[in-house]
């Protein structure tokens, strides 16, 4: 799910708990569409509506980037207001949309089209890996073996392995821009 999705439901979630009752169709509706998977026909057995909605919403954003629309198609018959209102919240959100990715963390637009040098990967890997140095035994061991993942994937891809493409991987798994300053420049 992209981050606009998610923030949207995010900051929606009270209301949503309140106003759905997903174990009719919403829950059916994504289940056919292929969102949600017969393990998590469990947000059935929860004890309350509110619980089910919000544990659905739990689940939403890891289903794809095609979970929200499928979401906001299941609100359609028996909660358009609901539907009109998400709807209305992400354009609004849309209108004035934040730097982008690339620009929260400083890097430079001519280095976007090059392969990261293994200086800048040895840096990401360091500052990747901050967060886990007194968790480790060898907290440098940790960071090899992110900066030779890294290696690999440049390796890999060639010429097509860009700074682009490696900080589009890295805003999919939510990394924050701030991580990633002062790695390429």
């Amino acid at each position: 799910m992209y981050p606009k999705h998610k923030k949207t439901l995010r900051s929606q979630r009270l209301f949503l708990a309140e106003e759905l009752l997903v174990d009719d169709m919403i829950i059916q509706y994504l289940y056919q569409e292929e969102m949600l998977t017969e393990s998590h026909l469990e947000i059935q057995s929860e004890s309350s509506n509110r619980k089910k909605t919000l544990k659905l919403l739990d689940i939403l954003p890891t289903r794809g980037s095609r979970a929200f629309h499928h979401f906001i198609q299941s609100l359609e018959k028996d909660f358009p207001w609901s539907k009109d209102k998400l709807l209305r919240l992400f354009a609004e959100d849309t209108e004035s949309p934040p730097p982008s990715f690339t620009v929260q963390c400083g890097v430079p637009d001519h280095i976007l089209p090059t392969v990261p040098t293994t200086q800048h990967l040895n840096r990401l890997a360091a500052r990747l890996t901050d967060p886990y140095r007194g968790c480790a035994d060898h907290p440098l061991a940790v960071q090899s073996q992110v900066l030779a993942g890294l290696v690999m994937w440049t390796q890999r891809n060639g010429r097509e392995a860009t700074v682009r493409r490696l900080l589009q991987s890295l805003q999919a798994t939510d990394t924050p821009p701030s991580v990633l300053q002062q790695v390429f420049v």
